[in-house]
């Protein structure tokens, strides 16, 4: 199967969900949530993961996450990525209850499109008190969604963007094997993995060719994650990408609002006597569909 074919698969028996004027959705990506070890890079943002994630819950948004939320590479144990970050978890289970809760699977933690994996290890979770809590019981992990606008306009698709990558897609448990056997110990000593498109620019490059390229040829809304580099479209190429929670020292999002797109930065600031606190910053947008 070719790239195409590939991308129209993912969206073959894709949920649709309304995209209107009063629509409130938040699309994350690559949060490679890990077990708290060294190589859990999701550890240094969880704190403005956390402060992000009740923004939007207190402010009525529907979370969508474009796939390797959780990093099942690297890691054999989602119990453990569940206790290490049982905050995290505690909060997207109130999202799951008022059914403001959509998950994708990506390249990384592709295993969830198991149903058995995924009611084996999602239904619940222990929290801080030792108890054991529903988590997202009956949740089913998609490949592709699709947010259909009301208006008639343009409909935006949502899928991680590992389908434009063959290794990692295609041949994504040789990939496995390599990054859980071999690049994952030689990290620590200052090698970065060649078969990454989020470390490997040519890799990254190509792959954006290829999703853009799709977008453009089927006059289609494409967002995605995957290469971890934030993106705003246009209209001559209608390709978004909403980053990662693993950057250095921020967290990239798309929210969708008034069926607009603005990619938005968490970061952790100062004021000016000395305190702390996490911000929101607005890097591109609002791009409306009414523009394409």
């Amino acid at each position: 199967m070719s790239t195409a074919d590939r991308l129209d698969a993912a969206f073959a028996d894709a949920p649709v969900l309304p995209l209107g004027s009063d629509s409130r959705y938040v699309l994350f990506s690559d949060c490679h949530r890990g077990t708290g070890m060294s190589y859990d890079n999701f550890l240094k943002n969880q704190n403005l993961y956390f402060a992000a994630l009740r923004y939007y819950y207190d402010r009525q948004f529907t979370y969508i996450e474009l796939g390797d939320g959780d990093e099942l590479w690297e890691n054999r144990s989602m119990e453990q990525i569940k206790s290490i970050h049982d905050n995290t978890f505690w909060l997207l289970s109130l999202y799951y209850k008022q059914k403001r809760l959509w998950l994708l699977y990506g390249n990384h933690d592709l295993i969830k499109r198991n149903p058995q994996y995924s009611g084996q290890h999602f239904s619940s979770y222990i929290c801080s008190t030792n108890k054991t809590q529903p988590l997202f019981p009956g949740i089913t992990f998609y490949e592709g969604l699709i947010l259909k606008d009301l208006l008639g306009k343009r409909d935006l698709y949502l899928t991680h963007g590992h389908q434009a990558d063959f290794l990692n897609s295609v041949l994504w448990k040789f990939s496995r094997f390599l990054v859980r056997y071999i690049w994952k110990p030689m990290e620590h000593i200052g090698f970065l993995d060649p078969t990454s498109a989020a470390k490997n620019n040519t890799k990254k490059w190509k792959t954006e060719r290829l999703l853009t390229g799709w977008a453009i040829d089927n006059d289609r809304i494409l967002i995605s994650g995957h290469t971890h580099r934030p993106m705003i479209g246009t209209k001559e190429s209608p390709y978004f990408n909403t980053g990662s929670c693993v950057h250095p020292r921020c967290i990239t999002c798309i929210e969708v609002t008034d069926r607009c797109m603005t990619l938005v930065k968490w970061t952790l600031r100062t004021r000016d006597d000395m305190t702390l606190y996490v911000g929101r910053e607005e890097l591109a947008g609002p791009v409306c569909i009414d523009e394409y």
